[in-house]
């Protein structure tokens, strides 16, 4: 599990079919083989480990449903270490699990940030909410609105400077996880359980987060 709070910046040093290997340092700190790590937000699992960097085996699968299969040796990655229990979570349950890609189709400067634009697929926007949690690249937003075919984040300084989000481009294919809650309330509410409102998830923290 993961909070979507990027913690560096890493680097694509080789690539090969199935098999990535990225240079880090502090993603490193403590880390063991075995141990996951969120790649633009797609949960990965260390193979290997030198003083400078850590190996990672991708499935097919994820190549197909993520942009990892787009990386070229020297991209830049957004990296994040699985949270530890009882560690903050500083932005929102994010499971590694990409759901879909998306693609960035604009980019309009607001006062002392940017609202960025993404298209995204049916599957995706379903659970996409205005004031909703989004995960973009392994980067925990807040949604500001959307509509049935795309969905808008306000990008500070702070995000753009920290994570890849700032090097994005118009056209660029992004990872895209939605709200895991989402799904469950949908999954409760399909089966008729009222039990899950509003003011519960509210009253346990599901509806409310600091993000980047």
């Amino acid at each position: 599990m993961f909070t979507g709070i990027v913690e560096e910046i890493g680097k694509a040093e080789s690539i090969k079919t199935g098999y990535m290997e990225i240079s880090a340092a502090k993603v490193l700190e403590g880390t063991q083989l075995g141990d996951s790590i969120a790649v633009n937000g797609a949960c990965l699992t260390v193979i290997a480990l030198t003083p400078n960097s850590f190996s990672v085996e991708i499935m097919p699968e994820t190549m197909r449903r993520t942009n990892l299969g787009l990386l070229r040796p020297g991209d830049d990655l957004n990296l994040e270490r699985a949270v530890s229990l009882g560690g903050r979570l500083g932005g929102h349950l994010v499971q590694g699990h990409v759901d879909a890609t998306g693609r960035l189709i604009s980019l309009t400067p607001q006062q002392d940030a940017t609202i960025a634009t993404f298209a995204a697929p049916g599957e995706v926007m379903h659970y996409v909410v205005e004031k909703g949690f989004i995960a973009v690249d392994g980067v925990s937003l807040t949604v500001v609105s959307c509509d049935t075919t795309s969905f808008d984040v306000s990008l500070v300084g702070y995000t753009s400077s920290r994570t890849i989000m700032g090097q994005r481009r118009l056209g660029d294919i992004v990872n895209l996880e939605v709200d895991i809650i989402a799904k469950y309330v949908e999954r409760f509410v399909g089966r008729g359980n009222s039990g899950v409102t509003l003011d519960l998830l509210a009253e346990h923290g599901f509806l409310s987060g600091g993000r980047q």
